[in-house]
């Protein structure tokens, strides 16, 4: 099982700056990845917000090794060939770093209706699997059309492709307990599933999500299964359980109202990730 932290791009020490810093910091003492949200707004407006994908170069520019990316991108609030570029480019800065974790985006009455965007959530489910396939198709090199009932390509082919191969890994975000985010998460390289509000998902709840993917995905294909750690309460036993449900990435949160401060922030991280 890998380690990796996430924090936020809005409030304090969400600058570009500092989050690389952080990273660097993390890489040194052994964590395996960094990954930061993908929101337009914060919770709260007072609170300062960075764009992350400045956020995820500068991370790129002061590290070497470890794993660096979105959690999650909302594609249905995006051009997916500007995203297509925006990958392609960070995947080389990183030297193929860059695992793109994407989902529906939300809450949607700020991400999305805020700025007169769709916010109705099957249409977004449509964007978000017509943008995938846009994503994979521009990453081909091959000339690439598509017609789909949101978008559109004609004829279009983009240079260089990404650095990985066969494609930079894509895991799928969602709410653990519906059944077609999960359905559509085999067909790509990994899931982030997300508790329901006052849930926490168990090793038990974790085997079951793993054992619905397994049964619509391609064995043969490596696939990841992330889960994100709000408070840093688990101890080696409770980790090695979903490690065991089939767990490959436990991600920590690092932003309030988990940690207070940078000094606590930087405190956790110089801990290094857990020993099973």
């Amino acid at each position: 099982m890998k380690f990796g932290l996430d924090a936020a791009n809005f409030g304090d020490y969400s600058d570009p700056f500092t989050l690389a810093e952080l990273a660097a910091e993390a890489e040194d003492v052994g964590w395996d990845g960094f990954f930061v949200f993908d929101h337009i707004l914060p919770d709260d407006t007072r609170k300062n917000l960075f764009d992350p994908w400045i956020i995820l170069a500068s991370i790129a520019m002061r590290t070497s090794k470890i794993r660096i990316g979105p959690m999650v991108t909302p594609i249905p609030r995006r051009r997916p060939w500007k995203l297509a570029r925006e990958t392609i480019s960070l995947d080389y800065l990183s030297n193929g770093r860059l695992t793109l974790a994407v989902g529906l985006g939300g809450p949607p009455e700020r991400e999305f209706e805020k700025f007169g965007e769709i916010s109705d959530t099957k249409i977004r489910a449509e964007m978000l699997d017509e943008g995938l396939e846009i994503l994979k198709g521009l990453w081909n090199t091959e000339p690439f059309n598509y017609e789909g009932t949101h978008y559109q390509i004609h004829d279009v082919v983009f240079n260089p492709p990404p650095i990985q191969y066969p494609r930079i890994p894509i895991w799928i975000g969602c709410k653990w307990q519906n059944k077609k985010p999960l359905k559509r998460a085999a067909k790509w390289e990994g899931v982030f599933p997300i508790p329901h509000k006052g849930e926490t998902i168990t090793p038990e709840n974790l085997r079951t999500i793993v054992n619905y993917i397994e049964t619509y995905r391609d064995r043969d294909l490596d696939f990841d299964v992330a889960l994100a750690d709000h408070d840093g309460s688990r101890t080696p036993q409770s980790l090695a359980a979903y490690q065991r449900a089939g767990l490959t990435w436990w991600i920590q949160r690092i932003h309030s109202p988990w940690f207070n401060s940078l000094d606590e922030v930087r405190a956790h991280i110089q801990k290094g990730p857990p020993s099973l």
